[in-house]
């Protein structure tokens, strides 16, 4: 039996009263694309179902320089309509992909289940392991809305830096998506909390499990509430799917009750 979903209105706004996403921490095989489209589809058929579906950052090649990139990503894309079309449900994740000028993107992309998607290109570069050396970065900052929620997309780097992230009234959770490493895992855990806190959202954070030649990656994928609170995660170390049913008529009456966003500073980004 289809699950009826029921809606509330606050100021001519409907929202849906809850939405389930699923946070998938898998495992990359590094610059291999094939291999881990077909884990994620073995994956994916056993999962539980949910409205929205999240992978962890450059999902089907890992994070890799452009001399290594095999291809230029719309075969990838092409793989998430299809698989939303299957799974009648939304999918995010992001992708190492050569736009239409020639440079080399982390994209992110929110792709519905009728084939449109919309993406963000991954703004903050993580200049440290030399993404910027290969990558262009984005420079707009991307809201959706899916079912009735509104999201803001980010990707890994991105969490270390709320100004470009603060909350104007304009979403109610934030997308993350990683290859973020285990030795860092703390700083992962506790930037999501934050997150979540000041911006009074649910924060999705998913990241992957393994090992590519440069890094070991721990998961702690997880979705937290606007208090702050876990819940729901992934086993660290573990190829696991977690879900989580969201509710967004607790998350208004939140903010009503306690309207610390009607308080926050106003101010222009500088690209």
């Amino acid at each position: 039996m289809q699950k009826k979903i029921a809606f509330f209105q606050i100021k001519n706004v409907i929202f849906a009263t809850e939405m389930n996403i699923a946070i998938v921490q898998h495992t990359i095989r590094w610059n291999e694309s094939q291999w881990n489209l077909q884990h994620l589809d073995a994956l994916l058929a056993k999962a539980p179902k949910a409205d929205l579906y999240v992978l962890a950052e450059t999902f089907s090649t890992g994070f890799m320089p452009k001399t290594a990139i095999k291809t230029v990503g719309y075969d990838v894309l092409e793989w998430m309509k299809h698989t939303t079309q299957r799974q009648n449900a939304a999918m995010a994740g992001s992708v190492a992909i050569t736009d239409e000028e020639g440079l080399l993107r982390n994209r992110l992309f929110f792709v519905k289940p009728d084939g449109t998607y919309d993406y963000y290109d991954k703004r903050h570069l993580f200049s440290y392991a030399g993404e910027t050396n290969d990558y262009e970065a984005g420079d707009k900052r991307v809201v959706i809305e899916w079912r009735g929620v509104r999201f803001l997309l980010q990707v890994c780097y991105d969490l270390r830096f709320p100004v470009f992230s603060r909350n104007k009234n304009d979403y109610d959770a934030m997308i993350y998506v990683a290859n973020w490493p285990e030795s860092r895992r703390d700083v992962w855990q506790t930037l999501l909390k934050a997150r979540a806190l000041e911006n009074q959202c649910y924060v999705v954070g998913v990241n992957c499990v393994g090992h590519d030649k440069n890094c070991t990656y721990s998961g702690d994928s997880q979705i937290l509430n606007a208090y702050g609170r876990i819940i729901c995660q992934c086993e660290p170390e573990k190829e696991e799917i977690a879900v989580a049913s969201i509710d967004m008529e607790s998350l208004q009456r939140f903010r009503q009750k306690f309207p610390v966003l009607n308080d926050a500073d106003t101010f222009d980004i500088i690209h």
